[in-house]
């Protein structure tokens, strides 16, 4: 018996060992990780790496990890105008077998999927804010975006007459959908203004844009999108997703 006693204290001092083993070396992996993403992407902070499933040990012998969180608290997309960023952010990421090298300098992910917001004073950057001639004497600009609910969005748009220094802002609910890398903004219909509709080609000229973001981190591509409260929701998904190297 008492043998056995001796052999069941050496078995949980050993796993106990083992266990905190593990957890230091996927601590270890976390960080460097984090710093490969961050130079790949030249993020200002460091991003957000959480290795799941245990024990991690096993993962690292086999070359694979099989589910990496990664968080991106801000990244800057390129908007395809030279010089010039849309913010997107809380970037989170859920990716699926991430093949990494020794020491981590390279490292990719079969296939993730996710989900970021752009605030809605990001993507005004993509709209048409100053005035613009509609028809004689008639002018329109957007000046706001906002939630319309069930996943529309509110394009606010300023009307005016200048000759009568007459102004007003109206509500349009537009749709949006992603095609090519490309966020798109859609009227759903169109306002009357002085009793008549504009011709629909010359309104849309205000009321819809687009906005490209086919730039994100490690190759992963907007899948879907919703207007919500805090902004527009973005998914995201993707397959061999460079992180590192």
């Amino acid at each position: 018996m008492r043998a056995l006693r001796i052999l069941l204290i050496l078995v949980v001092i050993l796993g106990g060992l083992f266990v905190i083993a593990d957890r230091v070396a996927v601590h270890f992996a976390e960080g460097e990780v984090a710093d490969r993403v961050r130079a790949r992407e030249n993020l200002a902070t460091t991003p957000d790496v959480d290795i799941q499933g245990f024990p991690f040990l096993t993962q690292v012998a086999a070359g694979s990890l099989d589910d990496v969180e990664l968080g991106i608290k801000s990244y800057p997309v390129p908007t395809g105008t030279e010089g010039r960023t849309i913010r997107i952010d809380d970037l989170k990421a859920d990716l699926k077998d991430v093949k990494f090298s020794g020491d981590y300098s390279s490292a990719t992910a079969k296939s993730g999927t996710g989900s970021a917001t752009i605030a809605y004073d990001q993507l005004m950057q993509a709209a048409k804010t100053e005035p613009t001639e509609l028809a004689p004497g008639i002018t329109a600009q957007i000046t706001g975006l906002g939630d319309g609910g069930d996943g529309k969005i509110k394009v606010s748009v300023k009307l005016g007459i200048p000759a009568l220094n007459i102004q007003r802002t109206i509500p349009v609910l537009s749709s949006l959908d992603v095609k090519g890398g490309k966020v798109s903004v859609h009227a759903d219909t169109l306002p009357e203004i002085a009793g008549a509709n504009l011709a629909d080609g010359t309104f849309r000229q205000i009321t819809d844009f687009q906005q490209a973001l086919d730039q994100l981190p490690g190759g992963i591509a907007v899948s879907s999108v919703r207007a919500t409260a805090d902004g527009v929701r973005i998914g995201v998904t993707g397959s061999d997703l460079k992180l590192a190297g």
